[in-house]
């Protein structure tokens, strides 16, 4: 699935997992999930508000992998997509795009999109 990052104007705060994406790969009986950022593996609770809307996952060890690949919060920037692969159960893989990893290597790759 495509999920997003989520910043507050200044940082990035998570993850937008949306709520289609909610209803569709997510148990309404799991309090957490498991996250798999490259070799490190992590726990994120699922609040009440997760389940009515508020469809994002915060965590600090999560900010600090999304800020490490590079994902600025700038103020009118669009959020970065990422893929959540479902690997197992209350289980998933966040990882970056193809376009995004390209367009790292080639600034100029992003203009071409964008145009």
């Amino acid at each position: 699935m495509v999920v997003k990052t989520n910043c507050n104007g200044r940082e990035i705060t998570g993850v937008e997992i949306g709520a289609g994406n909610v209803r569709r790969y997510f148990s309404k009986e799991s309090a957490f999930i498991e996250l798999l950022l490259d070799h490190l593996q992590i726990q994120c609770g699922l609040s009440p508000d997760f389940w009515q809307g508020q469809t994002e996952i915060r965590d600090p060890r999560l900010r600090v992998w999304l800020e490490s690949k590079n994902f600025k919060a700038r103020p009118g920037e669009a959020p970065v997509p990422l893929a959540l692969i479902p690997s197992g159960k209350n289980c998933f893989r966040l990882q970056t795009t193809k376009a995004h990893e390209r367009s790292r290597l080639n600034p100029e790759f992003e203009l071409a999109i964008s145009a």
